[in-house]
């Protein structure tokens, strides 16, 4: 996919993004039921009426691919996935959202070859969006602007890290920036954590425990265009379309690889 055809499909996404998160809100200010999947994972009918919208929105794309999105795979709808897929959670952060702090997102992203192609991450409590593709780098908008951003080279001061405020591991964390100069670490929800690292805002996004691929692709998107990069604990880029959609544990970072890397 050439590099204006990215540019074009991902103004699409945020437009789909943008009508999923009103929905979403709409549910927010209301008396919402939360129940439990299988998994012991909470959902709510927000979940589920916007994955209904971002999926009748891409079934309007010119291109179409196939979609991998969260409620429908719960329910064992899951399609054969080709070079692109579409991986889709129309609600991250589900727990923020139940417990109404706002760090809640809207994700959508695009794979190609087994690497993020282009995502949007929309925050619609906050007002906030975040988009990147491969060829035309990452941008944040809000209500005020639209403006580029760009991963930093982590100060000699140490590393600013962000964690999970709803997951964790505390002695794995702590074992993982052994003999690493922390500064920081500071706890957000959802996929803002990756959209972190893409703004500059911070170094490393260390997660040791268990994801999907439809919560990250997203937000990873947003990353690789902005110059960062996510690997797995054996140095290795983080790859989609695995069996199961499951991710490992793995590392986000900035403007300098956590790892030794191998090329993918």
């Amino acid at each position: 996919m050439q590099a204006s055809e990215q540019a074009a499909m991902v103004e699409s996404i945020i437009q789909i993004a943008k009508d999923a998160g009103d929905l979403i809100l709409e549910v927010y200010k209301s008396d919402f039921e939360v129940r439990g999947k299988d998994d012991a994972s909470p959902v709510t009918e927000a979940d589920e009426k916007a994955e209904a919208l971002i999926l009748a929105g891409l079934s309007k794309l010119q291109r179409q691919f196939p979609v991998v999105a969260e409620e429908a795979h719960a329910a064992g709808k899951t399609p054969e996935v080709a070079d692109c897929f579409w991986l889709v959670d129309p609600l991250d952060g589900t727990r923020e959202f139940v417990n109404r702090n706002g760090e809640f997102t809207v994700n959508i992203a695009l794979i190609e070859h087994g690497k993020p192609l282009l995502g949007v991450v929309f925050a619609p409590a906050l007002g906030q969006l975040y988009a990147g593709s491969r060829d035309n780098g990452a941008f944040m908008q809000d209500a005020h602007e639209r403006r580029s951003v760009q991963v930093r080279v982590a100060s000699s001061a140490g590393l600013d890290v962000v964690a999970s405020r709803s997951h964790g591991d505390a002695s794995a964390l702590e074992q993982l920036l052994k003999g690493r100069n922390v500064k920081s670490l500071v706890s957000a929800g959802s996929s803002l954590k990756l959209c972190l690292l893409a703004d500059g805002q911070a170094d490393i996004y260390p997660r040791l425990g268990r994801t999907m691929e439809w919560d990250i692709a997203a937000g990873h998107a947003v990353l690789a265009a902005a110059g960062g990069q996510v690997q797995t604990l054996s140095g290795e880029p983080l790859m989609y379309g695995k069996h199961g959609f499951e991710n490992p544990h793995f590392v986000a970072s900035g403007g300098q690889a956590f790892f030794a890397s191998t090329p993918a």
